[in-house]
């Protein structure tokens, strides 16, 4: 018996690079994780500019008021980001922007 010597099929489709398409899925997953560096950016400054401000010693302090601060000031960084409008500080379409860049998008 004699083998029959067999060829692999060329595509040239399978050689040549792809260019990466953009899904309604890559764009949504690239503005929200830009919405949450944006609000972690304003967190932040607020972290910062709430570290000046004494706590009320009548009806507040003490020891609650510092362990939910931060988390007061993050759900503030959240509320200014995603306002009515969309706009934000701005910084987030950039984010974005960026983000689909670096997936040559």
């Amino acid at each position: 018996m004699t083998a029959l010597a067999t060829t692999p099929s060329y595509d040239p489709s399978l050689a040549a690079p792809r260019a990466p398409t953009m899904t309604a899925t890559t764009r949504e997953k690239a503005a929200k994780t830009a919405k949450a560096f944006e609000s972690q950016f304003v967190s932040q400054m607020y972290q910062h500019m709430f570290d000046g401000i004494e706590t009320d010693g009548l009806f507040g302090g003490g020891s609650g008021e510092k362990m939910f601060r931060s988390l007061l000031i993050d759900e503030y960084a959240k509320i200014t980001t995603n306002r009515p409008g969309g706009s934000g500080f701005g910084i987030a379409p950039a984010i974005e922007k960026m983000l689909l860049k670096q997936q040559e998008v």
